[in-house]
Formats: C-alpha cells, structure tokens, sequence
C-alpha cells in the first residue's frame, strides 16, 4: 500500500515488478494498491475526442493526460480512488485474459456488495456501474505472459470533472449504461472512505485470484532506488 503515488513512479515501479516476474516460477502476484494525484490517462480504446475539454481547460484544471499502453478508455484518476495494480504471471496460473479480467470483476463485484451496493455489469465491457456511472474499471495490458495495470474504484473524489471524460466510447454505450464515471459515495449517499473500501477490496480480490493467502506492506523499497537522480559524470580537463 503506498497511499499517493506520482503516475510517473509508478510506471516505473510496475516495469521493474514486470521484469522481476518474469523470472519467478512461484507465481506470485504482487499487488500495488494506491491512490494518484489528478489525472487522464488513455488506454488503447480511448482517443483525446474522449476528453471533452480544451487544452486551455486541461491546464487550469491541473488534469495531465498520459497515453499508456493498456486495454481500455479514458480513466480520469484522482484522490479519493483506489487504484489496484495486481502484477499477475498469467500463464503460471493457465488463465487468459478474459479469465483473468472476469476474476478481477468478480472481486469488485463482490466487495460492492459487501458495501450494500448493487453492482451491474455491461458484458461484453468489463467494469461496474451504477446510477451515477462507471464506478469501477479493468484494464490491463499483458506482455511476454505477466499481466500489469488492473483495477480502479471510484470511493469519494471529486466528481467536478467526471462528466467531461468518456470512460467507453459514446457510440459503444448500453442502454441504462453510462459514459461517464460516478463514485461509491454517490450512489450510497452517505460518506465511505478509502479505507473502508480497501479493507474490503484486497481481501475480495485475493479471493477471486485463487488466494487466500497475502501479506500486506506500507510503501516499496525500490521506489527509493527509482526516485534517485542519475549521478552527475565528472570528466577531467585535458
């Protein structure tokens, strides 16, 4: 658990965490469980047209775009969402990408529940939505077999610029489906907070990959090593 995390380090994090499973043969899955300073990142299926706000609006909103790598749309990414990266060996476990995406569904789904919330799903999408909208996403991008990204909970940001990002296309929406994000808090109407739905998550989730078996860490030693700028060359006058 690393409570606020710069998108910046933990891209970097996740690419190192990659790289060392992919010479691990326990099949263990690391997960990094955060929050993020605001802002958009676009996956494979979101485009800027997406992101209905000018690059004027963008800058005095604070809101950075990132393209990444990764299945999925537009995530508009903030204090007050839990942001679950489950760096996954996927054929160590013989799941596919569908499996494994419908196991981290199934997770949500049911830490949704437990919060006396009625999760719906829109198949063939993955992600849960609500009243208010999309209240959690799944994406995830795979290379040479170890799964990375993951999961992202909406428990109580600030909705002010939800409406403004389209989380799925508005040509691909479902009747009774959203565009847009929403937010636990919105559809309980009362307060809930972070903790309380990361209590909840992790637990849900090591359950849907198969484990009931984890063990829990504040921050990361690399991040220390990542963090540090590269040391200046000295060179000698000839």
């Amino acid at each position: 658990m690393l409570s606020t995390l710069p998108y910046d380090d933990f891209l970097a994090l996740q690419r190192r965490l990659a790289y060392e499973a992919g010479g691990q043969e326990d099949g263990r899955i690391v997960v990094l469980v955060c929050e993020h300073p605001w802002l958009i990142s676009v996956g494979r299926r979101g485009s800027r047209g997406h992101i209905r706000l000018t690059n004027e609006q963008l800058r005095a909103r604070q809101l950075r775009v990132r393209w990444v790598s990764r299945g999925g749309g537009c995530v508009l990414h903030g204090p007050g969402q839990v942001a679950v990266y489950p760096i996954t060996p996927l054929d160590r476990h013989g799941w596919t990408v569908g499996e494994y995406l419908a196991r981290l569904q199934q997770g949500i789904a049911k830490t949704l529940s437990d919060l006396c919330l009625r999760p719906t799903t829109f198949p063939p999408s993955f992600g849960i939505w609500g009243r208010s909208g999309q209240l959690a996403s799944c994406c995830v991008a795979v290379r040479n077999g170890i799964s990375c990204h993951g999961v992202f909970v909406n428990v109580n940001p600030m909705m002010t610029n939800f409406s403004f990002v389209d989380v799925v296309p508005p040509e691909e929406v479902s009747e009774g489906q959203k565009s847009t994000m929403g937010c636990l808090a919105a559809e309980r109407r009362q307060a809930i907070s972070v903790p309380k739905v990361r209590a909840a998550l992790i637990p849900n989730l090591a359950a849907a990959l198969g484990t009931d078996h984890y063990h829990l860490t504040t921050g990361h030693p690399l991040l220390v090593t990542l963090r540090k700028p590269p040391r200046e060359s000295r060179h000698r006058a000839s």
